[in-house]
């Protein structure tokens, strides 16, 4: 259907929204079967080829936690050419070693707003996992990378519930602190609503944390993601974590249901007149590629509008 969606532009949002990609990672980390390396290097080059200029490439955890990244030394090198972002998640120096040593450019640590996630995710509280991750911060700003700060849970967690905003406010101001340039709001098991988004990008703004340092990481757990994302848009807020053909969840939480799907942030964006950059038919045709890799159709509701159309 030629000219849909109709773009009707809103001059109180941005006029352009950078796409964080996190389907190579976060999407297929949750797997319940290894995908293969060329595929994921695969996925990651026809991702570029779509537009999106920021694209999570792997993690370098331990394999006995996360074996579907096992791979992460060997697909590193096949897709590190590319003229994108490539970010790659690293849990401690060890890892930081890793992807040094293959060339990477941008990293990111994984922090948690709650006790009992940090607990699940990293055996630690939150403050010892904060001074985990401080010299691997430290180090990686030294290398002159990149850094960016993943917080977990902060609009609820499993276990605890609802998650106090000024909880959330001081460990991300701690990520801050520590010197993460960009601070990721990960709503895992995808809990939040409006008004809550506004409400803790007010508090981290009040505290110091500007929202050009902020990105937003929801999950469509309650069909509340694409909400949430225009609740912080209008806040101001210009960078958006999503996954092509909303692949992803959570292996530590195990209510955490799929990741915002970029298709369906595109569409919206496409309709309010947003720039991203992005090519929704080639997007759309890589998230059904994959889906047939691995062998089920993609949840993304925008996929399955496009490509059943004759």
């Amino acid at each position: 259907m030629s000219g849909l969606p109709m773009t009707v532009s809103d001059p109180a949002l941005p006029a352009r929204v950078r796409i964080h990609e996190v389907g190579a990672r976060d999407g297929l980390q949750n797997e319940k079967t290894a995908v293969p390396t060329d595929v994921k290097a695969e996925f990651v080059r026809r991702l570029a080829a779509a537009g999106l200029t920021t694209i999570e490439a792997t993690s370098f955890v331990h394999p006995k936690w996360v074996p579907q990244l096992a791979d992460a030394e060997e697909l590193f090198p096949r897709v590190r050419d590319l003229p994108v972002r490539l970010p790659v998640l690293v849990p401690n120096e060890r890892g930081l070693d890793r992807a040094l040593a293959l060339g990477a450019r941008e990293v990111a640590v994984f922090a948690s707003a709650t006790e009992s996630f940090a607990k699940a995710n990293l055996n630690r509280t939150v403050d010892e996992a904060l001074a985990m991750f401080e010299p691997t911060v430290t180090r990686a700003i030294e290398s002159g990378l990149t850094v960016r700060g993943y917080l977990s849970m902060c609009f609820g967690d499993p276990w605890e519930g609802a998650v106090p905003v000024e909880q959330v406010v001081r460990v991300t101001k701690a990520l801050a602190d520590m010197g993460c340039d960009e601070l990721s709001l990960g709503d895992t098991i995808g809990v939040a609503t409006p008004g809550h988004v506004q409400a803790l990008l007010t508090a981290l703004n009040e505290a110091g944390v500007p929202t050009s340092r902020i990105a937003v990481h929801f999950h469509d757990t309650y069909g509340q993601a694409l909400s949430n994302t225009l609740a912080a848009l209008r806040h101001g807020v210009t960078t958006v974590d999503a996954s092509a053909g909303g692949l992803g969840g959570c292996p530590y939480a195990k209510s955490a249901t799929g990741n915002l799907a970029t298709e369906d942030l595109v569409w919206m964006l496409d309709g309010l007149g947003i720039e991203t950059g992005v090519d929704l038919a080639a997007l759309t045709a890589t998230s059904v590629w994959m889906a047939e890799q691995l062998g089920r159709p993609s949840p993304s509701r925008t996929v399955r509008a496009l490509s059943h159309k004759e």
